[in-house]
């Protein structure tokens, strides 16, 4: 199946992509809108302090319920209804969520709310990095791709500079937290308006199957040996996915405020801080995208996990000797711009390529499900653990996981660049 490069020019190309990728942004700005509003929503909701940290923890990861349940109950969307519809509803659940979020004014309707974007988050977690892969050339495939990613970034900047001009802007803490909720409305209903004029993929309908093998055993054969192949993609797509989470770098997102209020800085400090986070995210995002169609997935993906592994460890070490201020921010902008340019971009480019085209979308639910169901274990447990272990121990356990990502990357990740996807 031909991709749309030979239908379209260069630019209408990166204009398709960049509207699939607004799920991206959204992606970006409702997962860290929160770190922002923290401070603010829960003495509001009544689960401020230790006493409250299961709460807290459960309200901060409550969106990931809805990712799963975006990746697992509407997986089928994308196979079954079209890229292009599918990218439509997530634009619905974005702005409904946005809107109710503003609105709430209890624990459990925060929480439905919350859950409610997390199904946008999944869903367009699921259908955007395998609408670009499907419209994009082979070799420039991962590029395009990774403007995804670059999109999540742009959506974490956006939620960055929000909580950071609402802090500084609206003098009642109680509606602080409804503003940042309230904002991102505007990007999703303009996604919303954009995803009618998207052509679909020419991968969804019409998809060939394989033709059997014509003679005697090897029909059964190849065929076992392709579904072997199949689940052999499959587990390691799940195991990438859920790796790109439990690495531990969206820790530093979602509770920026105990980690730099932990390296010494104050309210003020933090939200400095999270721009600056966001900035070096930004930079190293487009790095990324400079090396994905040069250096390959795989060199990239074990950068990542080792660089992680080291940058962790030391961390640590800065916890646990009781260093603070600038040379902590240094070492976590490190992780961060590490991160950026390896396992944050490469993870959705390599899930994007490695399935047969007649399974990619629910194989890509399978995988994008692990992910996010990853990701509410890390979010949900991350106080108890931090709590347990104290900041140096949990960034040493990180590191540990690190070492053992980079293991199973170097042993069966197999190079994808160039390759076309059928």
């Amino acid at each position: 199946m031909a991709d749309m490069k030979g239908d379209m020019s260069n630019a209408k190309l990166m204009m398709v992509c960049l509207v699939a990728a607004m799920g991206g942004l959204l992606f970006g700005y409702d997962w860290v809108v929160i770190g922002g509003a923290k401070p603010f929503y829960e003495p509001y909701l009544g689960i401020a302090g230790d006493a409250s940290a299961w709460r807290s923890g459960f309200a901060m990861s409550s969106a990931v319920l809805g990712c799963i349940a975006g990746a697992v109950g509407l997986g089928w969307f994308p196979d079954r209804l079209g890229r292009k519809p599918s990218l439509v509803v997530a634009a619905v659940f974005f702005t409904a969520s946005a809107v109710w979020t503003a609105l709430v004014t209890g624990y459990w309707s925060f929480i439905a709310a919350r859950v409610l974007g997390g199904l946008g988050i999944g869903l367009a977690s699921n259908v955007s990095p395998v609408y670009i892969a499907e419209v994009s050339p082979p070799e420039a495939r991962g590029r395009l791709v990774s403007v995804n990613q670059l999109t999540i970034v742009l959506g974490i900047i956006l939620a960055q500079l929000v909580n950071y001009v609402v802090f500084r802007t609206v003098a009642a803490d109680a509606w602080k937290w409804r503003v940042m909720f309230g904002a991102e409305a505007v990007p999703a209903g303009l996604f919303l308006a954009l995803a009618f004029f998207i052509p679909e993929s020419p991968r969804w309908r019409g998809r060939g199957v394989p033709a059997a093998p014509q003679g005697g055993n090897a029909a059964p054969q190849n065929a076992g040996a392709a579904g072997t192949r199949v689940w052999a993609a499959v587990a390691l797509g799940v195991f990438l996915a859920a790796f790109q989470q439990w690495c531990g770098i969206n820790v530093v997102f979602n509770y920026a405020e105990e980690i730099f209020k932990a390296a010494g800085y104050d309210v003020s400090g933090v939200m400095f801080n999270q721009v600056i986070t966001g900035v070096v995210n930004f930079a190293f995002t487009i790095a990324a995208m400079c090396l994905v169609d040069r250096w390959g997935r795989r060199p990239l993906m074990l950068l990542g996990a080792g660089g992680l592994a080291v940058l962790y460890a030391i961390l640590g070490g800065c916890y646990f000797f009781g260093v603070k201020g600038v040379a902590v921010l240094v070492v976590v902008m490190a992780a961060i711009a590490c991160y950026a340019m390896t396992l944050a971009p490469i993870t959705w480019v390599v899930l994007s390529e490695i399935f047969p085209d007649r399974v990619r979308g629910n194989a890509m639910a399978v995988s994008v499900a692990a992910l996010w169901t990853s990701c509410f274990g890390l979010t949900l447990t991350f106080k108890p653990i931090n709590a347990a272990l104290g900041a140096a121990g949990t960034f040493w356990l990180y590191a540990a996981i690190c070492v053992a990502g980079f293991a199973v990357v170097a042993a069966f990740l197999r190079e994808t660049r160039g390759r076309d996807l059928e």
